[in-house]
C-alpha cells in the first residue's frame, strides 16, 4: 500500500534527485558569498530547507494525529501517516542540528550555544524520538494509536517555540530570513533564488520518502498481522489435540 501511485512516487523521486543536484550547484558555485560569513554562509541552503522540513513534517503528523482522534474520519491510514511522518521529522530535525552546528563553529567560534533556537530545537528532537519508542511500545493497534496520536499532539507545542524563540527572546541566533512575522524576506537575488529553490527541492524529497516509508510502514503491519494470525492459529491447534487432563487425547478406540 502506498499513499502515491507508483509512477507518480518514481518521478517524485527522480525530481527530487535533479533538484538537489541543481541546489548543489547554485549552492556552491553560482549564488556569491554572503559579505559578512563568507562561504560559511552557503550552509544555509541546507540548513532553512532541513528546519522547514521538520516544521512540515511534524505538522504532517499532528494533523493526522488529530484526524485518527476525531471518531468520523479515524483510520489506520492516519495512524501510519503519522509515524511516517515523525520519523523524517526527526531526521530532518538532527541534520538541521548538526548543519547548525557546522554553520555555528566558524561564526561564533563554538560548535554548541546554549542558545534559545538550539535548546528549543534539542528538545524538539528528544519529544519526537520519545513520540517513536512510545510507538514500539507492545499494546493493541487501536491503544498504541491513540496514545501515540495524543504525544504527537503535546510534542507540536514545541514547534511555534522553537519558531518564534529568536523573536521571543535575546538569542545568539539570528532572526527569521525568510518566514518572519511581516513575510518580508530578508535576502534577495540568487541568493533568495537558491533560498527558495532549496526549500522546494527538500519539499520534493519529503514526498517522495513518505511515501516510500508509509508503504514501509504499512508492511510491517500486515506481516505483525500475519504472524499474531498464525500464532494464535498454532495455539489453538495445539490446544485441540491436548485432553482436558492436560495429558494427549487418544485417537481411536483400541482395546
Amino acid at each position: 500500500m502506498t499513499l502515491l501511485n507508483p509512477r507518480i512516487s518514481r518521478t517524485l523521486g527522480w525530481l527530487a534527485l535533479a533538484s538537489l543536484v541543481v541546489l548543489a550547484v547554485f549552492g556552491l558555485w553560482i549564488a556569491p558569498p554572503d559579505n559578512v560569513q563568507s562561504d560559511a554562509q552557503r550552509l544555509m541552503y541546507l540548513h532553512v530547507p532541513s528546519a522547514w522540513v521538520a516544521y512540515l513534517a511534524f505538522g504532517v503528523t499532528a494533523i493526522s494525529s488529530a484526524l485518527y482522534l476525531w471518531r468520523r474520519t479515524r483510520s489506520p491510514v492516519w495512524d501510519r501517516l503519522a509515524g511516517a511522518s515523525a520519523e523524517l521529522g526527526v531526521l530532518f530535525t538532527g541534520l538541521t542540528l548538526v548543519l547548525g552546528s557546522l554553520w555555528g563553529r566558524p561564526v561564533w567560534g563554538v560548535w554548541w550555544a546554549w542558545d534559545a533556537r538550539l535548546v528549543t530545537t534539542a528538545v524538539l528532537f528528544f519529544l519526537y524520538i520519545g513520540y517513536l519508542a512510545l510507538r514500539r511500545v507492545p499494546a493493541s493497534v487501536e491503544t498504541r494509536a491513540k496514545r501515540s496520536a495524543i504525544a504527537a499532539l503535546i510534542a507540536f507545542v514545541d514547534v511555534p517555540i522553537v519558531h518564534f524563540s529568536v523573536d521571543w527572546w535575546r538569542t545568539l541566533h539570528q532572526q527569521a530570513t525568510v518566514f518572519t512575522p511581516s513575510l518580508n524576506a530578508q535576502i534577495h537575488g540568487v541568493m533568495a533564488f537558491t533560498l527558495w529553490f532549496g526549500v522546494l527541492a527538500f519539499t520534493i524529497l519529503y514526498l517522495y520518502l513518505l511515501d516510500r516509508r508509509y508503504r514501509l510502514e504499512a508492511l510491517e503491519e500486515d506481516l505483525e498481522s500475519k504472524e499474531l494470525a498464525r500464532a494464535i492459529e498454532e495455539r489453538v491447534q495445539g490446544a485441540g489435540t491436548t485432553a482436558p487432563s492436560g495429558h494427549p487425547a487418544k485417537v481411536g478406540a483400541g482395546r
